[in-house]
């Protein structure tokens, strides 16, 4: 959900240079997955604040599985 109340966001940028032996750092996507046309990984180690006039438009969604992959490997590189 897109915050209306502050004037960033933070995130965590995908790529499509797919490394698999960072498993801690990243989140496989694959194919298809929220209608992405190649495999991707969600990277972790990448997190930013991005201004949200930079959100342009949404281009998939996450599923139970990823969400509660990256709620783990964000807590334990952000060791929280």
């Amino acid at each position: 959900m897109l915050n209306r109340f502050h004037p960033s966001t933070i995130i965590c940028p995908i790529t499509t240079n797919v490394k698999p032996d960072v498993k801690i750092l990243r989140v496989l996507l694959v194919k298809g997955t929220s209608n992405l046309k190649e495999d991707c990984d969600i990277m972790i180690d990448q997190i930013r604040a991005i201004d949200n006039k930079r959100l342009i438009k949404k281009i998939g969604g996450l599923n139970r599985e990823h969400i509660n992959s990256l709620r783990e490997k964000l807590s334990i590189v952000l060791d929280l």
